[in-house]
C-alpha cells in the first residue's frame, strides 16, 4: 500500500463559503475531479467528520485532508497547451509563455496541463535531465502565476541553467498589482520564508523560515493600488505573494494572502495580478547574456486598464 500523508490547514476568508471540491482544488493544486474524489473517500475531514464534495467551507475551520503518494513516477502527459506561446527556441533553450492554470510538469493529483507534456506535443525536443516528472524543467511558476519561463533542450543546457539557477545569476524580473501604496516607493524586503504555523497549506514569514530578498520599486499609483516592478534575489514559494502581505501590500485577486476579494472583482479578475515579466541568463550555447520577455496575457492588461480609466 502507498504512504499517505495528511495536511491539515485553515479555510482563508477568501474561500469562505466555497464548495468543499472547489476549495480544495484552489488550495491543494489539484483537480476538481481529483478533490471530489478525496471527499467521496473520506479523505477530507472536519472534526472528525468525514466532509462531501457540496458541502460548503466556513473560513477558518481546520480541515484535513489525506493525500495518497504515488507508486510509480509521474510522466507527463503530452497534450498541446491552449495559450502556452513559445517565445523562442534553439538547440539549447526553450522560452516559452506559461499561462494560468498550467503547471510546470506533473504533481500528485493533477490532471491539468503542463509545460512540459504542452512542449512534447508540440514536437519540441527536451533535455532528459532529471527526474522522470521533471525533465528539462530548470525552475517553475506557481499555477496561478503566468509569465516567461525556460526549459532546458539539451544536456549542457540543463547543467547550467540549474547551477545559474542555484548561484543566482539568473535575473527575474517580476510585475504585480498590490493593494494600497507601499511606503516607501522603493525598497527591499528581507524576511525568511517557512511554511504557515498554522496553516500549512501557505506560506509566511517565520523566524525559522529560510532566507528571502525581494526587491521592488513603484511604476504606477493608483486609487486604490500600486503597479509595480519586483526583482528576487531568492526563489522561495510564493515569495513576491508572501513578502508583500508581509508589509501590508498583498497582489490584488490573492485571497489566500489576505486581498480584498472585492477589488478583485470590480477589475474583473479570477487569480492575483503577478506576471514574470522577463528572464535574463547567460545563454548556455553561445555564453552571451540573454534576455527573454512575456507580453501581459489578457486578463492581466483589461485589470490594469481598468485602473488606468
Amino acid at each position: 500500500m502507498s504512504n499517505r500523508q495528511t495536511r491539515t490547514f485553515l479555510v482563508p476568508e477568501g474561500l469562505d463559503g466555497m464548495r468543499a471540491d472547489a476549495a480544495l482544488a484552489k488550495l491543494l493544486g489539484l483537480s476538481r475531479s481529483v478533490t471530489a474524489q478525496l471527499c467521496a473517500d473520506g479523505d477530507v475531514v472536519i472534526d472528525s467528520a468525514a466532509v462531501s464534495k457540496s458541502d460548503r467551507l466556513q473560513s477558518a475551520t481546520m480541515v484535513e485532508v489525506t493525500l495518497p503518494q504515488p507508486d510509480a513516477p509521474l510522466v507527463p502527459k503530452e497534450e498541446l497547451v491552449e495559450g502556452m506561446d513559445v517565445l523562442y527556441a534553439d538547440e539549447d533553450i526553450i522560452c516559452v509563455q506559461k499561462p494560468v492554470g498550467v503547471v510546470a510538469h506533473p504533481t500528485l493529483g493533477w490532471e491539468g496541463p503542463t509545460v512540459i507534456g504542452g512542449l512534447r506535443a508540440a514536437g519540441y525536443k527536451v533535455a532528459e535531465s532529471g527526474p522522470t516528472e521533471r525533465q528539462g524543467i530548470v525552475h517553475r511558476l506557481d499555477v496561478g502565476t503566468s509569465g516567461v519561463m525556460v526549459v532546458a533542450s539539451s544536456e549542457r543546457a540543463y547543467s547550467a541553467l540549474k547551477q545559474a539557477f542555484k548561484q543566482r545569476t539568473i535575473t527575474k524580473t517580476y510585475h504585480a498589482i498590490v493593494q494600497g501604496l507601499p511606503d516607501p516607493i522603493e525598497g527591499t524586503i528581507d524576511a525568511p520564508i517557512g511554511r504557515h504555523p498554522s496553516a500549512g497549506w501557505k506560506f509566511a514569514v517565520v523566524d525559522e523560515g529560510k532566507h528571502a530578498v525581494t526587491h521592488y520599486k513603484l511604476l504606477e499609483a493608483f486609487r486604490e493600488a500600486s503597479l509595480l516592478e519586483v526583482h528576487l534575489e531568492t526563489g522561495r514559494t510564493h515569495q513576491i505573494r508572501v513578502h508583500m502581505a508581509a508589509v501590508g501590500h498583498p497582489c490584488v485577486g490573492d485571497p489566500m494572502y489576505g486581498s480584498d476579494p472585492n477589488l478583485a472583482q470590480r477589475l474583473g479578475l479570477k487569480r492575483q495580478w503577478l506576471h514574470a515579466l522577463k528572464l535574463g541568463f547567460t545563454h548556455p550555447g553561445t555564453g552571451k547574456w540573454f534576455e527573454i520577455e512575456a507580453p501581459y496575457p489578457p486578463d492581466l492588461a483589461h485589470a490594469l486598464q481598468v485602473l488606468r480609466s
